[in-house]
């Protein structure tokens, strides 16, 4: 919990100052629904390079923690100076594709003539922050992964209070509209790497960014990306997945749809990330009594976090399905927006507690290495049941705009309660054999 309660405030601080950026917009006067259709349009490529932070971070904090465990600490700084230099060649590669490409890109998406100026504009800005948003999402893990949850909490707390106080200003003080909110982003963004670089290269971190640790090796990077794919493929599928969503919906029900479909976006958002804190608090703990072969402590471990993490799915759940009206009111009031909203709203979040299973057994896969396994299952919800589900369901029955809803549902159960019951047979069950038992990465 000393890990989990920080990272948690975190994520949620985090995902708070990204959806205040959709509160604003949806309420820019005249423009509100427009204007939030074209940011939901942004969100796919948002989530790619988020994608690749998380192919660095992810991957090489729990090879820290593991390191660490086994005493190799100078290895632990390489694994560290190699993902900081991966995620510096990634930035400046994206910004240059994503600014080259933009217009082609977000007509792919599903923009319209109506929505693609609100989507440009925030996107172009956005863009130009993208070595801020591989620093502070990519390096921050390496602090959490040392046992220093308050100080990563720090980090996105920062931001966060950066960007709230911004954000109104920039878009309704002086008139900035869209691109206001993504200037506010990319401060606040600069704000929280500035953050990140201090700690790991001052003196009260345990393993400290040095510039001769920084050069690329082929075995670690290969480490790296290979258990950071996970992460990476669950964000390039979640991409994927937005924008077939959006297409879909801007074939079957237009802007309005793809409006709702982003208000739906940001509510997931909010509700799982204390899932998410919990289940990357629980990464650190897990490595490093993995690598110090305390394996019933991997599983105390894994029964705690699964504990905290379904019940807290199952509240949230209930209360969702309960009051979906106040939650898209939020961020926009428009009565059309709202009365097809509450339907899809039920649909979309009718199976949300068993998302968690995904993320339970998604976590320990992470946390102990097995980089195949969380590479698979990063696979099988989004890309293998979500995405043919979101083509094919709105032509059967009838479902129309429903059926893009009904995929998400579907996907928790099949998807989730596969990815747990793999994680059990192959991995907790293996743990109970004492101290000896290993597992095959």
């Amino acid at each position: 919990m000393g890990l989990a309660l920080p990272m948690t405030a975190a994520q949620l601080v985090n995902v708070l100052y990204n959806v205040v950026d959709r509160m604003y917009i949806g309420r820019i006067p005249g423009e509100g629904r427009l204007a939030l259709t074209g940011l939901g349009l942004c969100l796919p490529i948002i989530s790619i390079l988020i994608g690749f932070a998380n192919l660095c971070g992810a991957g090489g904090a729990p090879l820290c923690s593991i390191c660490r465990g086994r005493g190799e600490d100078e290895e632990a700084e390489r694994i560290m100076g190699c993902s900081f230099t991966l995620l510096m060649v990634f930035g400046a590669v994206l910004t240059v594709l994503c600014l080259a490409l933009r217009r082609p890109i977000l007509y792919l998406f599903g923009a319209s003539d109506a929505t693609f100026p609100y989507a440009r504009d925030y996107l172009t800005i956005y863009l130009t922050g993208t070595l801020f948003v591989m620093v502070g999402l990519g390096m921050n893990p390496f602090i959490n992964s040392q046992g220093f949850g308050r100080v990563g909490m720090g980090t996105v707390t920062l931001g966060a209070a950066v960007n709230i106080a911004l954000d109104p200003l920039f878009i309704f003080v002086l008139d900035m509209g869209v691109r206001g909110a993504a200037l506010a982003t990319v401060i606040s963004q600069g704000c929280s790497a500035a953050w990140v670089l201090r700690f790991l290269t001052g003196k009260h971190t345990l393993l400290r960014l040095r510039r001769s640790a920084m050069h690329l090796e082929a075995g670690r990077v290969k480490r790296i990306l290979s258990l950071g794919m996970s992460g990476f493929i669950m964000a390039l599928t979640n991409s994927l997945v937005q924008v077939l969503c959006n297409a879909t919906l801007q074939a079957w029900g237009g802007d309005l749809y793809v409006g709702v479909m982003t208000v739906v976006n940001s509510v997931r958002e909010v509700i799982t990330m204390p899932v998410s804190g919990v289940t990357q608090g629980c990464q650190p703990v897990l490595g490093y009594n993995y690598g110090a072969g305390e394996h019933e402590r991997v599983r105390q471990g894994i029964r705690f976090t699964a504990a905290v993490t379904m019940a807290y799915s199952a509240a949230v759940w209930l209360l969702t399905l309960a009051f979906p009206g106040p939650l898209i009111r939020i961020f926009n009031d428009d009565p059309e927006l709202i009365a097809d909203g509450i339907p899809a709203f039920r649909i979309y979040f009718a199976t949300f507690g068993f998302m968690s299973c995904q993320f339970i057994g998604q976590s320990v896969f992470v946390g102990l290495g097995r980089a195949k396994s969380a590479v698979f299952f990063s696979l099988l919800r989004k890309a293998f049941i979500v995405a043919p589900l979101t083509l094919l369901l709105p032509h059967l029955f009838g479902l129309g705009v429903n059926g893009v809803f009904l995929a998400e549902p579907i996907s928790n159960v099949a998807g989730g309660l596969t990815c747990l019951l793999t994680m059990y047979v192959t991995v907790y069950r293996r743990l109970g054999g004492g101290k000896e038992a290993r597992l095959t990465c």
